[in-house]
């Protein structure tokens, strides 16, 4: 089976999550969305809400799975038998820093990255800037999938 881990913290999920997610459902059997935790790290949104918002986006698609994990992603890609990384690029800053870990993981465990490329008139969107545009009271409705703008 050619499972993936997408991980992220997904706070929220944003449409540009939604293109890389569904683009690389023809690529493997499985996608594992993992929702890394870290307690050092402050969210805008309860990890309750987040599981809800990748539930309810994906609930009509039978090979997307949603999960937690704590830890480091390969060792949970390797608890979960998972031998491939499903990653979004948006620009070349990007790149630099996901080549870097993409070559780290692959030294670890052998986890292979699949990179996807932002499709066009996405490679804007981060959560970081839908959060703060939400923070400031600014339309973010664009940016998100359904299930965060109710």
């Amino acid at each position: 089976m050619r499972r993936a881990v997408f991980p992220g913290s997904f706070d929220p999920i944003t449409l540009g999550h939604v293109d890389i997610i569904e683009r690389g459902l023809p690529l493997f059997d499985e996608i594992i969305l993992a929702i890394g935790t870290n307690s050092s790290k402050k969210y805008l949104f309860s990890l309750e809400k987040r599981l809800e918002f990748l539930e309810n986006t994906f609930k009509n698609e039978p090979k997307i799975k949603v999960t937690t994990y704590s830890g480091l992603t390969v060792d949970f890609c390797k608890e979960i038998e998972a031998k491939f990384l499903l990653r979004g690029l948006r620009n070349g800053i990007d790149l630099e820093f996901e080549k870097a870990i993409g070559q780290t993981n692959y030294k670890m465990e052998e986890i292979e990255t699949v990179f996807l490329i932002a499709s066009s008139g996405l490679e804007h969107i981060s959560s970081t800037v839908v959060r703060d545009v939400m923070q400031h009271g600014g339309k973010y409705e664009f940016m998100v999938p359904d299930e965060v703008r109710k």
